[in-house]
């Protein structure tokens, strides 16, 4: 069978805010600034950041990712955690239940997230099309190769089928220095019990 190969995606701190959040931060019936279009279709960065304050300390300057979500979820690295003292676990996105909150400052206003904190397992989107051609199914977990220096094996990457997703390996910012890889880098990605040799 064709190795499948996929562009690694480094996802920096981030946050996704519901509208009765929206309006609580930046006024009643604010809309989102789209910057830039993310990798999957419909999602975008927004000019409009927030400070998340926890109880050590707080992060300036995070992005909201658009367009607005049920529930205010926010995405951060292991490292980002320790400046905030928070200890999110790590899980899939949107399964919140039992995370813990943060507080999020805006420019009209401050929220309390009663819970919503994560760190974001590690997950490949592709579009039902891709899965089929490669025998996988939403929710079965991979394995991705690391080659060079800093190689390595990426356990435990969540597979997410949906017919709008393009190929896309997310990572978060901690994940991607410890092996030094960078957008776009191209990773072999194999079944969980696939033989493979890390090339060096």
């Amino acid at each position: 069978m064709e190795i499948l190969k996929v562009p690694v995606g480094i996802s920096n701190r981030h946050i996704h805010l519901s509208q009765e959040h929206i309006d609580a931060l930046f006024g009643m019936g604010y809309s989102l600034t789209k910057m830039k279009d993310l990798s999957q279709h419909g999602q975008y960065a927004c000019e409009e950041t927030v400070t998340l304050i926890g109880p050590k300390g707080t992060i300036p300057g995070v992005r909201i990712l658009g367009p607005a979500r049920k529930a205010s979820q926010v995405e951060l690295a292991r490292t980002d955690t320790y400046k905030l003292g928070v200890n999110p676990p790590v899980r899939d996105s949107g399964n919140l239940e039992g995370t813990p909150g943060i507080d999020i400052e805006g420019p009209k206003g401050l929220v309390h997230l009663e819970q919503g904190v994560i760190i974001a397992t590690r997950h490949l989107h592709m579009s039902s099309e891709d899965a089929w051609k490669y025998s996988l199914k939403d929710g079965e977990y991979l394995r991705a190769i690391v080659p060079g220096p800093r190689g390595g094996v990426f356990g435990n990457v969540l597979v997410r089928v949906n017919p709008n997703y393009a190929l896309d390996l997310h990572i978060d910012t901690d994940e991607a220095n410890a092996f030094g890889l960078v957008n776009g880098q191209q990773l072999e990605v194999y079944s969980i019990n696939d033989q493979f040799n890390v090339a060096r």
